[in-house]
């Protein structure tokens, strides 16, 4: 009935009648997702009236008001096929100065009908593999990065930047050759990154290094809206990037993880939006050449290294006798390295342990970004070696017993998914330098036995990989235990089917065998 009204004032009624019942379509569908089968026909003659509507001079609030409705519409994949034609999406590029004759966006009041036609735009092209193809034909990824470099600076337009880079995502993530294009034809990688620093308001010290304010306000909602869908649109970007072959790509790359790094350190307007922030991060710095990420890691600026040697002069206790330093601005320095980003890295993945769900898809990217950075850079390594595999001192508990980090990861060693457990072994390996005998002190044999009867060492020696040699850390405590331990251990299933030690399942079963006995 809806449908049957707004059609009938679309064919006849002037712009604003058009205007008026259009805008109570749009208020009454606006949560609509899901459409009734009966009235598909109307919505695809209401689609093919309003696209009349758009070609003619009406009022810019009447354009905005047929965009609203189309975007609506746009939801439903049946009626697409009809209305998807090269004419129409041309309609919208051209309501969303996507053509390359316009030259600015000084006029204010053309915003909102840029806006909606963007979203259409992603709608369309979503729901619609004829819009796929048509964006291909109507180089429709080279208008957008046009129209990103005319408002890149100007954050008053944020919306225009976040629907645009929306549908940058979008072509980019369903069209392989698009993805090339954005990376060389387009460079789409400092276009999108300058779009990162200015939603970031960074500030440079130094060719790497960027200003961080700590007591700064959080990022607005818009901003954080455009630095998510540019993520993303980047990810694809460089998906296939893990060889850096030109110096010019090395340098870009390196700015990039260094912005990255900014974004780690700050926060959104909610605990949720800097969660979503930095998991698109995250994502993106697997993206990056591992080589680029000693970036991520920078040197103590002079300010910082007076006030740690203020913190060092003090009498030394069990705390202050670990290698990494807080100095009183809450900044985690190793070696005359800041450590923020890492710190943060590893506080995001035993979040995401803590969860407990989602691990493959929550997980893994950062477990496998933490365990590359160990790999290659030693400083990182040691750092994390030391938050997560800090000197042994409890000696009495099994090494899954626990809140740690490290009780937290020895038990993902045996989780039930594959690629979980492989990826949280892999980690402890690389901290421990791909060494046995330091990877069974900090976990265990059991735990550590899937991990090495797949690298053919269960019965000792070290990775293909060479790190540098470190001074014993062993405690006194776990050197008087060591004698003691038990690293290899019969175990056996019992009745129930838990596990035991060999001779006591044994046992059990020797008493069962014997009760069956008396009773035949």
């Amino acid at each position: 009935m809806d449908e049957e009204r707004a059609l009938y004032i679309v064919r006849a009624g002037e712009a604003g009648a058009i205007e008026r019942v259009l805008r109570d379509y749009s208020d009454k569908h606006r949560a609509t997702f899901k459409f009734e089968s009966t009235d598909e026909e109307k919505r695809k003659k209401l689609c093919e009236g309003i696209f009349k509507i758009l070609v003619k001079d009406i009022p810019t609030t009447c354009q905005v008001s047929c965009l609203e409705v189309l975007r609506i519409l746009s939801r439903d994949k049946k009626i697409l096929v009809p209305v998807t034609t090269k004419e129409n999406m041309q309609i919208l590029l051209r309501l969303a100065k996507l053509n390359e004759s316009d030259d600015s966006l000084e006029k204010v009041s053309d915003f909102p009908v840029i806006v909606e036609s963007l979203k259409c735009l992603c709608n369309i092209v979503f729901n619609s593999q004829m819009a796929q193809q048509l964006s291909l034909e109507l180089n429709l990824a080279a208008k957008l990065c046009n129209l990103l470099r005319k408002c890149k600076d100007r954050k008053y337009i944020s919306d225009i930047k976040c629907f645009d880079l929306r549908l940058l995502f979008l072509l980019s993530l369903l069209h392989t050759d698009i993805r090339s294009q954005l990376r060389y034809e387009l460079q789409g990688l400092p276009l999108l990154t300058q779009i990162l620093e200015s939603a970031f308001s960074i500030k440079w010290t130094d060719e790497y290094e960027s200003a961080i304010d700590h007591n700064g306000p959080p990022l607005s909602p818009q901003e954080t809206d455009c630095a998510i869908e540019a993520l993303k649109a980047l990810f694809n970007v460089t998906v296939d990037s893990w060889k850096v072959h030109k110096e010019s790509d090395s340098h870009q790359f390196r700015v990039m993880a260094a912005v990255l790094r900014h974004c780690l350190l700050i926060v959104g307007p909610t605990e949720d939006k800097t969660e979503e922030l930095h998991s698109n991060a995250v994502n993106l710095l697997s993206n990056v050449p591992v080589s680029c990420l000693d970036v991520l890691i920078c040197p103590l600026t002079h300010d910082e290294t007076a006030q740690e040697a203020t913190t060092l002069d003090e009498p030394p206790n069990d705390e202050t006798a670990e290698k990494e330093t807080i100095l009183e601005n809450n900044t985690m320095t190793y070696n005359g390295m800041n450590m923020e980003a890492i710190h943060v890295l590893l506080n995001f993945m035993e979040k995401r342990i803590d969860k407990g769900s989602s691990y493959r898809e929550g997980l893994t990217p950062v477990l496998s970004l933490l365990t590359e950075c160990s790999r290659a850079h030693r400083n990182i390594r040691k750092f994390l070696k030391d938050q997560v595999l800090p000197p042994l001192r409890d000696v009495t508990n099994r090494p899954e017993v626990g809140s740690t980090v490290r009780n937290k990861l020895v038990r993902l060693m045996t989780h039930v998914d594959l690629g979980v457990k492989q990826i949280a072994a892999e980690f402890l390996f690389v901290l421990c330098k791909e060494r046995v005998d330091s990877l069974l002190k900090y976990t265990g044999y059991g735990n550590a036995a899937g991990l090495l009867a797949a690298r053919g060492l269960l019965t000792g020696g070290r990775g293909d990989n060479w790190y540098s040699e470190d001074e014993d850390t062993d405690t006194e405590e776990y050197k008087n235990a060591k004698p003691k331990e038990e690293l290899l251990k019969p175990m056996g299933l019992k009745p129930d089917g838990t596990i035991t030690p060999l001779e006591e399942a044994l046992t059990q079963y020797s008493i069962i065998e014997e009760a069956s006995s008396d009773t035949d």
